[in-house]
């Protein structure tokens, strides 16, 4: 199987791309939070995410500028086992995803739910670096690396889809790599901008 999305060169180096100023947020100050369209909202301290259930998973990374670094390690939570104690509300279709400093992206609730999405505090074996984005950081591998939000602080679950920082400066509302979905081209398709009862 093809490990290369189209319109990307690999490299050994691993990249630092930050826009605007790097948010310094001690793990003793890190709070994350689940809210929204949930039965039960949740926030977590980083004593509290190092208790739950951990995963390690090495993985491809991709970014929109072309470059991709490949078996990338890390160590973290799925965002799947959260979500499950946070239980979604039927009309949950979308979250937005927040960020310390401001930074927030778009996601839809079924690429939340994959088994390698986490919450990831571990890379290479080492607590995550704040310039990368420690002490925690949403990992979503199989998208283009702008929605593995840095400094993530929270997910907010819609019944639409909200567009992020860089969605609403063009950026695709999606971001799949092997499609190349980097800018936004035409509309959004109307089925993914809103929750629509099955009774409609």
């Amino acid at each position: 199987m093809e490990r290369i999305p189209p319109g990307q060169i690999v490299t050994e180096r691993f990249p630092i791309l930050t826009y605007g100023e790097e948010p310094r947020v001690t793990p003793e100050r890190w709070r994350f939070s689940l809210w929204g369209l949930v039965e039960t909202p949740l926030t977590l301290t980083y004593p509290d995410l190092l208790a739950l259930p951990q995963v390690e998973l090495t993985r491809d990374f991709h970014c929109v500028t072309r470059w991709s670094r490949l078996d990338v390690a890390w160590k973290g939570v799925r965002v799947r086992d959260l979500l499950e104690r946070a239980r979604p509300k039927p009309e949950a279709v979308a979250a937005l995803v927040h960020a310390y400093g401001g930074y927030t992206t778009n996601l839809l609730l079924e690429d939340l739910l994959r088994e390698d999405v986490i919450l990831a505090h571990t890379l290479f074996g080492e607590p995550l670096p704040p310039e990368r984005g420690g002490p925690v950081r949403l990992l979503v591998p199989h998208l283009y690396a702008w929605k593995s939000a840095k400094w993530v602080r929270g997910i907010e679950l819609l019944d639409h889809l909200e567009l992020g920082f860089w969605e609403r400066l063009g950026y695709h509302w999606r971001g799949d790599p092997w499609r190349e979905e980097r800018f936004q081209e035409g509309p959004i398709p109307a089925a993914s901008l809103r929750f629509r009862s099955k009774k409609t």
